[in-house]
C-alpha cells in the first residue's frame, strides 16, 4: 500500500512511519516542520521522505497515487487552542477537511483520522462510541467537527476511519513533555519532586504511542467495508486512571521522588472510556503498554541519554513553547504560515 502520513516529524508520526515501512508499505510523509527542534534520542529505524508542506496548502495533485492517507498533523493540545483559537480552527478543522477533500478528489480510497477521546469532555459513568460527545476546548471541538464533516463525505469511493485516541504517553524521538505521564516522568527525573496543583481525582484514559501506531496498522490492514466511516476508541479498559494514580505510579518508578497533591482543580474534564469495540472490529489489536511500563521506558531513556533539565524544560519538547517562539521570532505569521 502507498500511504501518505501527515505529521511524520511529530510525536506520533516519528513512531508510526517506521512501523508502516517495516510492514512493507511505501510511506511518504508530509509535515510543515514546526517541531524540528524536538529530537530527544536517536534510533536505527528508517524514516520516510517527507514533503515540507502546510496541510492548508495541499492540492489534489499532491495526493494522487496514494492508497491511503493517515492524518495526524494538527495543532496539538489545549494550551495552543487557548493561545490562538481562531488559527486552531483554521488548521485543525478547516485544514483537515481541506486535506480530506483533496484526497477524495485525487482518488484516495482510505483516510485514517486521528481523533481524540477528549470529545467526551465531562461524562458521568463510562462512555463509548455511541455516547453523546461534549467537547469543551477548541482542540476537542475541532476533532468533533472533522468527524462530522468527513462522515458526510463518506461514499463508495472514500472511506474515512476515526480513531479516538486516549491521551498518549511513552517515548518518541520527537518527544513531547506536555502530556501528563511524560510530563510527570520528566519532573520526577529533573526535580525529584512532583507537586500536583490538583487533588488528582479526574479520570483520564491513557494509551501508549506505539499502541496508537498498532491501531492505525490494524485499520489499514482491515477490509475497507469494516472501517468505512468507523468511529472507534483506541486504548484499554484497564488504562482508565485517575491523575492521582498516574502520579503515584511515576513516583514509584523514580526512587526518592517526593509527591504532593493540591486542592480540587477548576479543570472539570473527567471521563472513563470503554474500549471493547476496538477489540471487536480489530481482532488483532491488544494494547501492550500500561502506565507502569511507560514510566519504566521513559526512566530508562532518561538514564541512557543523561537527560538534563534544559532538555526537559526546553521549547523543543513542549508544543506551546515552540509555537510561541516561532511567533515571537517572526518565523511564522499570525496564521502560522512560514515567512519567506
Amino acid at each position: 500500500m502507498r500511504i501518505l502520513v501527515t505529521g511524520t516529524e511529530g510525536y506520533l508520526g516519528a513512531l508510526l512511519a517506521p512501523e508502516l515501512m517495516a510492514d512493507g508499505h511505501e510511506v511518504v510523509g508530509l509535515d510543515t516542520g514546526y517541531y524540528k527542534a524536538g529530537w530527544l534520542y536517536n534510533t536505527n529505524s528508517s524514516t520516510p521522505h517527507t514533503l515540507a508542506c502546510d496541510l492548508r496548502e495541499v492540492t489534489p495533485d499532491d495526493l494522487r497515487g496514494y492508497d491511503a492517507v493517515v492524518h495526524m498533523a494538527e495543532l496539538s493540545n489545549d494550551p495552543i487552542g487557548s493561545l490562538i483559537g481562531d488559527v486552531t480552527y483554521d488548521v485543525n478543522h478547516l485544514g483537515s477537511v481541506h486535506l480530506a477533500r483533496c484526497a477524495k478528489s485525487a482518488g484516495v480510497k482510505r483516510f485514517v483520522y486521528m481523533s481524540s477521546c477528549s470529545v467526551y469532555g465531562i461524562a458521568e459513568g463510562t462512555v463509548d462510541e455511541d455516547s453523546p460527545i461534549n467537547p469543551l476546548t477548541a482542540y476537542a471541538k475541532c476533532k468533533a467537527l472533522v468527524e462530522r464533516d468527513l462522515t458526510a463525505m463518506a461514499d463508495d469511493d472514500f472511506s474515512p476511519t476515526f480513531l479516538r485516541n486516549a491521551t498518549a504517553f511513552g517515548a518518541s524521538p520527537r518527544m513531547r513533555f506536555d502530556i501528563v505521564l511524560n510530563n510527570l516522568c520528566g519532573l520526577a527525573w529533573t526535580e525529584h519532586r512532583i507537586a500536583m496543583t490538583s487533588d488528582g481525582t479526574p479520570v483520564r484514559p491513557l494509551v501508549h504511542a506505539l499502541d496508537i501506531a498498532q491501531a492505525i496498522r490494524c485499520a489499514l490492514r482491515a477490509d475497507r467495508e469494516r472501517v468505512h466511516a468507523l468511529v472507534v476508541n483506541v486504548g484499554s479498559d484497564q488504562a482508565n486512571y485517575t491523575v492521582r494514580e498516574i502520579a503515584e505510579t511515576v513516583a514509584r518508578e523514580f526512587p526518592g521522588c517526593d509527591l504532593t497533591f493540591g486542592e480540587p482543580s477548576a479543570d472539570e474534564r473527567s471521563y472513563r472510556v470503554a474500549f471493547g469495540k476496538i477489540r471487536e472490529v480489530f481482532g488483532d489489536f491488544a494494547a501492550a503498554w500500561d502506565v507502569a511500563a511507560g514510566a519504566q521506558q521513559l526512566h530508562r531513556i532518561f538514564d541512557n541519554i543523561a537527560m538534563e533539565p534544559e532538555t526537559f524544560y526546553g521549547r523543543g519538547h513542549t508544543r506551546l513553547k515552540q509555537i510561541e517562539y516561532l511567533l515571537k521570532t517572526g518565523q511564522v505569521d499570525d496564521q502560522l504560515f512560514w515567512k519567506a
